[in-house]
């Protein structure tokens, strides 16, 4: 399946959201480049949906600004709004719907001619593994294959950047695993994605870069390799108190030597996941 080529990148200055006396997202500085898969991680109330919502201008920003190649994004800005496509946590979609008049719709939303819309629409179900369900009803398909569907509906207008909230948020592991082989092949085409989500493999798994959040505000920005070389590639994972206390080497030596005179312990490679339970814990033991 051929993608669009064109690419956009994404400037984030400032950004900040308030609720009342509530800061949803605190001085928010990003750049997402030119075709990167970029993750946003956080626990629960880190900024990570309100960040999207303010990306796809349903929410505006108390402050700051986001630019799409260059140009200020608002809810005027239709030229920059048209690049972008949303996939929420929720299924937004009518559950009396076949997948064909799911496509179908959405095209027309956007203006397109019906040929486009049947050519395109044969392909990405194509693409999903969905071409011998799309006469279905969305009530009756499976939580992956809605979440498959939303994304070629979010595809069908040729976006150049793809905003995934929680995009396989309840699904089981062999279709997460489908749908990063989906996603996978979608960034190889070029788009630019931004991805949110709580499952950190799938972070690790995907994203090139990652920005971990916590109370709206940016921790930590790299790779997902960087910021595990940081921490220490090797894990040595100790019963302590009956408590399971993990500790963190840069040198496999060291890290054995430690496991040798452990009790109860065992030596495994250091993971993203490990990364954000250090942040998060460093920050919850401040309060």
């Amino acid at each position: 399946m051929r993608l669009s080529a064109c690419q956009s990148m994404i400037e984030i200055k400032g950004l900040t959201k308030q609720f009342g006396d509530f800061t949803a997202v605190d001085h928010l500085d990003l750049t997402i480049r030119t075709g990167e898969f970029f993750g946003l991680l956080g626990p629960n109330g880190a900024g990570k949906t309100t960040t999207i919502s303010m990306l796809s201008t349903v929410l505006l920003p108390t402050s700051g600004e986001i630019r799409v190649d260059g140009s200020l994004l608002n809810r005027k800005a239709t030229k920059e709004k048209r690049k972008l496509s949303v996939i929420t946590q929720e299924y937004s979609m009518r559950q009396d719907m076949t997948m064909d008049e799911v496509m179908e719709y959405q095209g027309r939303l956007y203006f397109l001619p019906r040929k486009v819309i049947r050519e395109r629409s044969d392909e990405l179900l194509e693409f999903a593994g969905l071409k011998d369900f799309r006469k279905r009803t969305v009530r009756h398909l499976s939580g992956g294959m809605k979440r498959k569907l939303m994304i070629c509906r979010a595809l069908l207008i040729e976006p150049e950047i793809l905003l995934l909230d929680e995009p396989t948020a309840g699904m089981d592991a062999l279709s997460r695993r489908q749908m990063w082989n989906m996603l996978r092949s979608i960034n190889s085409e070029t788009m630019t994605i931004m991805l949110t989500t709580h499952y950190i493999e799938e972070a690790q798994a995907l994203c090139d870069r990652v920005a971990l959040l916590n109370r709206g505000k940016l921790q930590k920005l790299d790779t997902p390799q960087n910021l595990i070389d940081e921490l220490g590639a090797f894990a040595v994972d100790e019963m302590t108190d009956g408590n399971l206390v993990s500790r963190y080497f840069h040198d496999r030596a060291e890290a054995i030597r430690y496991l040798s005179e452990a009790h109860e312990a065992s030596l495994r490679a250091t993971t993203l996941e490990d990364v954000f339970i250090e942040c998060a814990g460093a920050r919850i033991n401040k309060q």
